[in-house]
Order: structure tokens, then sequence, then C-alpha cells
């Protein structure tokens, strides 16, 4: 499914708007709602919204646990950090108690860091399936999404729900959901703005299937298809109609 906003605010607002939907139904059904945030540029916005009214009163705080679908192998006080970032934009302005909040420790060596959070996640979701209420995902302009970068050994991982992997254009470690994982989740939501993710935006929802090099064309929820929000800058080269358009 796509529908393509004017621009990142109102991909924002319809994200919001999505967010506490989820959140609602979750709820209602389990008594939790499980989200996985995204770093990137892309999402802050929606977190500044999801913080301030009326979005801030419109979910059940306490009831929310979340995660992160990759981070950077930095210290927690890094600018680059992603659980900084959501910290900054959301999550030090809702009533969230502090034990719901489940940072990647990128303090740790990465196979390390990878290992504790897998282990996290086994323990939260214990003899229940490993189903994440919903997962938000950015895209980087090579259309790699999460920390799953084209044709490095993650994208081929098919046990571990979390991995570490080295980005050699970017000289860094990161930690990332891995795609048993992610395709678990009962909704993924795509967030994409900008025109530099134009080229590969329409290569993952237009192009040949080529995972290798577009890994975003791997996500596949078992719930259904990805919903994907984007601006009318990354959606000006498809063909196609969008579903919605606003």
């Amino acid at each position: 499914m796509i529908r393509v906003y004017r621009d990142l605010e109102e991909l924002s607002l319809a994200a919001a708007r999505l967010f506490v939907e989820s959140a609602s139904q979750a709820i209602t059904k389990g008594g939790r709602f499980s989200v996985a945030l995204a770093g990137g540029h892309t999402p802050r916005r929606l977190y500044e919204l999801l913080a301030t009214s009326p979005f801030r009163e419109m979910v059940r705080w306490e009831a929310v646990h979340v995660f992160w679908g990759d981070e950077r192998c930095v210290p927690a006080t890094d600018p680059q950090n992603n659980a900084l970032m959501a910290r900054q934009a959301l999550l030090d302005h809702i009533p969230l108690p502090i034990n719901h909040i489940h940072p990647i420790n990128g303090d740790l060596p990465p196979a390390q860091a990878a290992a504790a959070y897998e282990g996290e996640l086994r323990t939260f979701f214990g003899d229940h399936p490993p189903e994440l209420d919903l997962i938000l995902l950015g895209m980087g302009d090579n259309a790699h999404t999460a920390s799953l970068f084209p044709n490095t050994p993650v994208l081929r991982e098919t046990k571990r729900w979390v991995a570490e992997v080295y980005v050699a254009e970017q000289d860094m470690y990161r930690v990332t959901l891995t795609l048993p994982l992610i395709n678990q989740a009962g909704e993924v939501l795509f967030l994409v703005s900008g025109a530099n993710k134009a080229p590969a935006l329409q290569a993952v929802l237009e192009g040949p299937y080529r995972p290798q090099k577009y890994p975003a064309q791997l996500v596949h929820p078992n719930s259904g298809h990805p919903i994907w929000l984007v601006d009318k800058a990354a959606s000006h080269k498809l063909n196609v109609e969008p579903e919605e358009s606003f």
C-alpha cells in the first residue's frame, strides 16, 4: 500500500494517526503495544508530534514498550545514537515507564550488543510468537532499511532475530533487527521523504527483484504488505498510481 503526501509534515501527521490506531488496537487486544522505532531524520517529526497534544493524550503510554529497529555502535550520548534522538524528540516528554524502554546498548562490542538485544526480545516475548505490533522503518538512498545494507551478510540471516553488521562505507558497526523478526511484525510502516530517495523508492517498488542490491525489497511482513507513507518529492519517479494521495 502506497500513500503519497504533500510534504514531510503531512506524512508525519498521517503516521501519528496510524501509530495511535495501532497502539489502541494492540492494547485492546493484548494489553500492551510493542513498537520498534526507526532512526534517521525522517521519523523525528513523527516523534515530536506524538510527544504533543492531541496525540500525546491519545496513547496509553503505560502499556507501550519501545524497541529499536537498529542502532549505531556508539555511546548513548553520541549525536548519532538513534535512541538519543528518540529520547529528545519523544521519550523524555511522555509518561512511559522507564522499564518499558528497550534500547540497544551501543557501548558493548557489536556481537555482544546483538546477542544481548536478542536475549531481551526473547525475554519480552517468552513463549509467545516474536511479533512486534508495529515496526517503523525508513529507507536510505541506497535502499537500505534498518541496518540492512546492500550486499551485507545480514541479508541472508535466517535464524537470529538481531545481528551485528559492519557498514564499510561508514567504517562503522551497527546492530539491527533481522528479517526473520521484522517479517513477523503485526504491521510495518515505511516513512520515506525527500527527492534523493526517489530513485531508490522506484527501484524497490517498481524495479526488478534484486534484494541484495535493494534490501527494502526483503520486507514482507506475514500480516500482509508494508504500508509506505511517502512524500511527493520521494514519489515523483513512481509510475503506478498510489492507493491514496493527499
